[in-house]
C-alpha cells in the first residue's frame, strides 16, 4: 500500500511540473518496457558499484547494510524501492550506516540487473 501511495505522489508530482524541459522523463527509473534482468550481469554491475558499502554478495560492511537479509525480502522491500534508492538516495532508516547518497551513474537497466542478482541470492539463502 505504502509503495502504491509513493508511486501516485511520485507520478502526480512530475505531472505537475509546469515547465517541460525539467520533467523528469523516467521518474521512476525503470528499464525499458521488455527489459529482461540477467543475474549474472547483475553480480558484475553489483561488485562494481555496490560491494564496496552492501558488501560481497550483499552481506553487508561497517559502511553498509547487508541486502541478503529479510529486511530486504521483496513482500517488504519492492524492486521499485531499489530503483528508487538509487536514483534518490535513501535516509537510514532500518540501520544506522547513515544515509544512502544518490547514485546518478548507475542506469535503470543497470539496477534492474542488480536488483535481480539480490533476489538470486535472497533466493538462495532461503528469503523470499
Amino acid at each position: 500500500m505504502k509503495i502504491k501511495r509513493i508511486l501516485i505522489l511520485t507520478i502526480l508530482l512530475s505531472a505537475c511540473d509546469s515547465d517541460p524541459s525539467k520533467r523528469d522523463s523516467n521518474p521512476l527509473h525503470l528499464p525499458p518496457s521488455g527489459f529482461v534482468a540477467d543475474p549474472i550481469k547483475g553480480q558484475l554491475l553489483f561488485n562494481q558499484s555496490c560491494q564496496s558499502c552492501h558488501g560481497t554478495n550483499g552481506r553487508g560492511t561497517i559502511q553498509g547494510p547487508p541486502l541478503v537479509d529479510k529486511t530486504y525480502e521483496p513482500k517488504h522491500h519492492a524492486n521499485l524501492a531499489f530503483n528508487f534508492a538509487v536514483k534518490n538516495g535513501v535516509r537510514s532508516h532500518h540501520w544506522k550506516f547513515g544515509d544512502m547518497p544518490a547514485v546518478p551513474e548507475i542506469s535503470p537497466e543497470m539496477i534492474g540487473h542488480i536488483t535481480q542478482y539480490i533476489r538470486t541470492l535472497q533466493k538462495q539463502a532461503g528469503i523470499q
